[in-house]
């Protein structure tokens, strides 16, 4: 069973989203907050799996309270899917950072933000195409991006991988297009991080943008 606490401001929109998640038979809601210094508070205490974070909250932002929930040894394992209507450059390289697992729009369709919280809850991260083009926007320049000529060393079917990932995919949305199990799915992921010397998929999308894979 997935444990999701729910961290947004406004009631009848946290209503909602517990009235979804509790309709899921892998999923039940083990909290709600309504302020970021909730939200901290009651993953220490509850522990969950994932925390859908809302950005704009009074006192603590969501993204400062994202922040102490990683740095907090006891809440550290608890994973962070900010959930947000400002799907900004600036919003979505900063919850990165504070070390959100995954970002998605407000709007997004019931089954997919499911789909989301189980990816996110197995490890993986999760970007929407939004916030996808909002990274790519505001850090092609960066220097520790892994440079064009590397996907030299890649395999066609990880280019394909890549272009995937580069794409939004997730492991499970990759392993289901290209028809493979999702641990062979993570593998390709995983090699192509080696062989690019790239930190994270954030950086994978850069480099397949910088190909002109994307």
């Amino acid at each position: 069973m997935i444990r999701v606490l729910l961290a947004e401001d406004q009631s009848l929109v946290r209503g909602a989203f517990a009235l979804l998640v509790n309709s899921a038979d892998d999923m039940q809601v083990v909290g709600e907050a309504g302020t970021g210094e909730e939200a901290v508070t009651l993953t220490t205490d509850r522990r969950p799996d994932v925390v859908l974070m809302d950005i704009r909250m009074p006192g603590t932002d969501g993204i400062e309270a994202t922040r102490q929930i990683v740095s907090d040894e006891a809440a550290s394992r608890s994973k962070v899917l900010i959930l947000t209507t400002f799907e900004t450059d600036t919003n979505v390289l900063r919850g990165l950072r504070a070390g959100a697992c995954g970002f998605l729009p407000k709007d997004t369709r019931p089954d997919t933000l499911l789909n989301a919280i189980r990816t996110v809850a197995a490890g993986d991260s999760m970007l929407s195409p939004g916030a996808t083009k909002a990274v790519i926007s505001r850090a092609l320049s960066r220097p520790e991006a892994p440079a064009p000529e590397r996907l030299a060393r890649l395999t066609p079917r990880e280019r394909e991988v890549l272009r995937l990932v580069a794409a939004g995919r997730s492991n499970q949305e990759i392993a289901d297009e290209l028809v493979v199990s999702p641990l062979t799915a993570k593998t390709h992921v995983a090699r192509i991080l080696a062989k690019l010397g790239a930190r994270d998929r954030v950086h994978l999308v850069i480099a397949a943008y910088e190909a002109g894979l994307s």
